[in-house]
């Protein structure tokens, strides 16, 4: 049998300079690693091997070993690329997203890394621990998330999340849009002022977007003046009368108002 069709196992070790010679020698007959030793190897390589050391390339296992081991050596190499790229990589950014209030949210990106990374989020530069409020998700091999829970207005912010292996660092970030229907969270209370006197109601109030305020006297929009007004600030809004009299008595209302909503709460002014 010729020397191409018969191939001594140490032989193809000791030469090859990748396992993966194998199947190279096993599908191309005319490429025989004896045929290529050197001609002061020649005689050893002539010698009668000892039993058990020939292989068959026709053997079906002997070809199927070759495949594996082809396979093992793509596999390493595949790994050693993975290794050479370094720092992870943010394949698909975060986008922002929107919060209703009492429902949850979710950040997500794509990322490339190898070993796998260290994972971080932060909320306006501060780090989040995972937990019942924030959770950290690993999806696939490629996706991060964080879900943030039970949404409020507190949660509106910048969100930034960390990468991190052996070979470096990259990060991330995006925002949280809260939307919180316009609420009255405390109304004004009722009051009995005497005539010449300032009276002030105050109402505490919420909502994101921002809401609109209004206040009305029994029913009909106070149409405001130097002595009487109202301010509205981020989260309380204040009806002022100046030199009260009789006439300024009645049922007082604040009432906001949002794209998510409305509310309004009543107060009563007695003038003595």
């Amino acid at each position: 049998m010729p020397c191409c069709l018969v191939v001594r196992l140490s032989a193809c070790y000791r030469c090859s300079p990748h396992p993966a010679s194998l199947l190279t020698l096993l599908s191309e007959p005319s490429s025989c690693l004896l045929c290529s030793v050197p001609d002061h190897l020649m005689s050893r390589a002539k010698a009668a091997p000892p039993p058990g050391c020939l292989l068959n390339i026709n053997d079906p296992q002997v070809q199927e070993a070759a495949i594996r081991i082809q396979a093992s050596y793509r596999g390493h190499r595949s790994r050693k690329e993975m290794r050479e790229k370094g720092p992870p990589k943010i394949l698909q950014e975060l986008k922002d997203v929107v919060l209703v209030e009492g429902s949850a949210a979710k950040l997500e990106c794509r990322v490339s890394a190898f070993p796998d990374p260290f994972i971080v989020w932060y909320k306006d530069g501060k780090e989040l621990k995972d937990g019942p409020k924030y959770r950290y998700v690993f999806e696939d091999p490629d996706f991060v998330a964080l879900v943030v829970r039970d949404g409020v207005l507190a949660d509106l912010g910048k969100y930034t999340v960390t990468i991190k292996n052996p070979f470096g660092q990259t990060s991330g970030s995006a925002c949280i849009l809260v939307e919180v229907p316009a609420k009255v969270s405390k109304g004004p209370d009722n009051i009995k002022a005497k005539r010449g006197t300032t009276v002030v109601l105050k109402a505490e109030i919420s909502g994101e977007p921002p809401p609109d305020v209004a206040w009305l006297k029994d029913g009909d929009d106070i149409e405001e003046d130097a002595r009487l007004f109202f301010d509205v600030g981020d989260t309380n809004t204040i009806l002022t009368i100046k030199h009260a009299k009789l006439s300024d008595a009645g049922k007082y209302e604040v009432f906001v108002e949002n794209i998510l909503g409305t509310d309004q709460s009543f107060a009563r002014v007695d003038i003595l």
